[in-house]
Order: C-alpha cells, then structure tokens, then sequence
C-alpha cells in the first residue's frame, strides 16, 4: 500500500459502497449515560443544554466513547431540537422529563412568525464539528445529525413527548393545509442545518424521523415521506457526494417507504430481520443497524453470537453494523466494549466458525 497519503475512514468506504472485509461499527447514542465518565461530568454540569451547547463539553463527551472504543464513526453529541430556537422556537429540556415547548405550536399566526434558520445563532455546531475531525483524523468518519421534519413538527405540536401523538395527528386530519406549512418550514431549515453541518465537518448525516413509525403508511406518505425528499433534494443539489442515513423507529410497515426518501441508507430497527429488510429494500440500498439494545445486558457470548447473526445476515457489502435503536442506560461498559471489539473482528470470527461447520462430525 502507498503511504504518504490519507486513508478515507472506514465508514465512509461503507456508506460509499465499497466491499469490506468486516462493515464499520458505531452506536446510536455511543456517548451518554451508561458511560461513567459521561455521568461524572453530568454531575458537574446538570443541564442537558449546557452540554450539548457548550462547544468544548460537546467535544469532550463526543469523544468519551471514542477515546474507550474507538468506533469506526464518532457522532456529534447535540440533540434533535438543537436547531429550533435558530427558527423561532425555543425549549427546555428536564431532565426528568425530557423536551418541553412553551408555548406548543398550535396556530397559524405561531407558523407564519416562523424565520428561516440563521446559523449564527448556532456557533457551537461548527466549532464541534471542526474539533472532532482534527481530533480523529482519517480513523474514523465524523457524523452530524439532525431531526426530520415530522418528528420535529411532532414535538413542536405536542409541546413534548408523547404516546399517543394525537394533538398533531388531530391537526393533519383536520387542518392539514397549517401542518403543511409548518412542515415545509422545518424541512427548509433542516436542510440547511445540514449543510452547515457538512459545511462544519460532518462527513456523513444521520437524519433521525423517529415518531414516524406512528404513523399509517397512508399518512406516512403525505406527512413525513414527502418532507424528508424535500431535505434531502435541497442537500444532495449542494452536496451530492455525503451520504445521508435515515432512521426511524418501528419502521417494518415503512420499510419501502424510506427507501424512497432519496437517503443513501436505511438504519433499520431490531424489530426486522436484517436479511428480510435487505430483500424488502433492494440490493442496491446500503443498510445500518440492527442489533435489539437489549442484547448488551447478555453474556459475552451471547452478545458474540448475536453479531456474528446479524452480520451474516446482512450480507458482504453494504452494511454498517449499529444497534437497533440507542444504547440503554445501565448498560455495562465492559459489554460495550466487548461490542466493538468482536464486530471489529468479525471477519476472522465468522471464518473461523464456518471452518469448525465445515469439519466433518
């Protein structure tokens, strides 16, 4: 191999469709609570928003996981509403309770006062951006992320978390032509929020619709599909070349739908077999994911027989194995680790294993 040249980070070769020896491995919420060292500076700083917003302690955490597991990507710690004081919305985070917005987006006189994204009122993105890819180099990809548009709606409408989502599907059954216009509004300025994101460092984009897995595939194509092509046209016109994610949670009964979103690869959930979700969306649509969170409370071997599972599943090519939704709280950090290095050698391992079927009994 020629030296003197940078290597393109392993994450990056996968999300561009390049055949690896093993697929690249990172964590949905790899930086958080089940880290001691996350907790610790938690204590000190105990508002979600100054860590998130605070460039140097967004760093800092961004790279706790990094520094003990050395991950094939390294995320941005930053949330999903991180951008909507920039439009006009400000909020709150409990820590109890999670997200709260007061007042809820509820009229339309709230959405017609709604402002275009000014990124300058979001400073701290591109410092921690541009830090953590000075900090990891080619070793590993840097990925920003950002909420898509109905989830975000979903949130602004609710005015916090919900199970039910009923003020805002209340809202599309019966004034359809306001949510509309809200949405295009957010869809406009998370595109944008993506770009600077690019623009800041991110090499590659994790467009997070989480609430959309509650909704029927009818209202799934009129309230959330046509919005998330609409941020990633506007992106893909300016920056064709970074490959963007899309996740959503409880998405077996949208599965096809999101490969139409325009994304480059669908982040599947535990709850669809990954060989089955590789038929349903086709050969040509790259994959992440999906081993069940839960699955890093078992035993070692276990845990071992669950990856080597889900990447035999998924194929040679293509793939970026994750979990299936975030890490859980609580969960041990020697299985964690354990995580990273079994996927890490999971071309030696699963070789290995079929060489032992191979023996004759």
């Amino acid at each position: 191999m020629m030296t003197g040249f940078p290597q393109t980070p392993y994450l990056l070769r996968a999300a561009r469709g390049e055949v690896l020896d093993r697929p690249p491995v990172w964590m949905m919420r790899q930086a958080g609570r089940y880290m001691k060292a996350y907790r610790d500076l938690r204590d000190k700083y105990p508002s979600f928003r100054e860590r998130s917003e605070n460039a140097d302690l967004a760093i800092e955490i961004s790279l706790q996981p990094w520094r003990a597991f050395q991950p094939d990507g390294v995320i941005l710690f930053s949330d999903i509403l991180t951008p909507l004081p920039a439009i006009g919305i400000p909020f709150d985070i409990v820590e109890s309770k999670g997200p709260i917005i007061d007042p809820p987006i509820r009229t339309a006189e709230q959405i017609n006062q709604l402002c275009p994204l000014d990124v300058e009122k979001l400073p701290f993105i591109r410092k921690a951006l541009k830090a953590l890819r000075d900090e990891v180099g080619d070793k590993a990809a840097v990925l920003g992320f950002v909420g898509a548009p109905w989830t975000l709606a979903a949130y602004a409408v609710e005015g916090k978390g919900s199970k039910s989502y009923s003020i805002i599907k209340g809202m599309a059954f019966s004034r359809p032509a306001m949510l509309h216009k809200l949405l295009g509004k957010i869809a406009d300025a998370i595109a944008v929020y993506v770009r600077y994101q690019i623009e800041s460092g991110a090499q590659v984009i994790q467009l997070f619709d989480s609430w959309a897995g509650h909704l029927s595939p009818q209202d799934y194509d009129t309230f959330a599909l046509p919005y998330q092509q609409r941020v990633v046209r506007q992106v893909k016109k300016t920056h064709p070349d970074t490959p963007l994610i899309l996740y959503i949670s409880g998405s077996a009964g949208v599965l096809e739908r999101m490969g139409q979103s325009g994304v480059d690869i669908i982040s599947v959930d535990w709850t669809v077999d990954m060989a089955e979700a590789r038929r349903r969306l086709g050969s040509n649509m790259k994959v992440q994911g999906n081993m069940d969170p839960a699955a890093l409370f078992g035993s070692q071997e276990f845990i071992r027989n669950r990856i080597l599972d889900n990447i035999r599943q998924a194929g040679n090519g293509g793939h970026i194995f994750n979990l299936g939704h975030g890490v859980l709280p609580g969960t041990p950090e020697d299985n964690v680790r354990f995580f990273f290095e079994t996927a890490k050698q999971a071309d030696q391992l699963l070789k290995h294993s079929e060489q032992l079927l191979a023996v004759p009994a």
